[in-house]
């Protein structure tokens, strides 16, 4: 198993993994945490990962740092990019966006254009590294324009559909 020192919002976790392909078994621990469990890796750029961990999906970023392996100094930053989101109990006015979290194919369009939905409605389901992970409503509101295709391949970041 490998070992590295993380820091995942803003507390230092000590992590073990072992890979097997886009797979990985890994063991997570701090002072009073122990976690286990197995997640799917993709890099998606050099330095940075694709995370599919218990149906949520994550970026992962390598930078140089603190943490000695091999003879290369690294220190590993966990983020979910979506934890910068507003509060929940906020609406915005205007449009916001279903975005793919990551490469996929869309297997479900569970929404028309034009209908109504509520807050954490599911709008697309999107199959990636064989799970399949159901897109939801960021806000209530109506479905002013869907481009997710059943069938259709989608890149991360990818617009699914546009509520307002």
């Amino acid at each position: 198993m490998r070992a590295r020192t993380v820091h995942i919002g803003g507390r230092q976790y000590a992590l073990e993994w072992e890979r097997n392909g886009d797979r990985c078994r890994y063991r997570l621990t701090a002072p009073g945490v122990t976690r286990e469990g197995e997640a799917s890796v993709i890099e998606v750029e050099p330095g940075r990962y694709s995370v599919l961990l218990e149906g949520r999906s994550f970026e992962a970023a390598v930078n140089a740092g603190t943490v000695e392996i091999a003879g290369h100094s690294y220190s590993v930053a966990v983020e979910d990019p979506r934890a910068a989101r507003r509060p929940r109990d906020v609406v915005h006015e205007g449009h916001e966006t279903v975005a793919a979290p990551m490469p996929g194919k869309v297997v479900k369009v569970l929404v028309a254009e034009g209908d109504e939905v509520k807050r954490g409605q599911g709008i697309v389901i999107v199959e990636a590294m064989k799970m399949q992970n159901e897109m939801k409503s960021p806000r209530p509101g109506r479905v002013l324009s869907l481009r997710a295709v059943e069938g259709a391949t989608v890149s991360a970041g990818d617009v699914l559909a546009v509520v307002e």
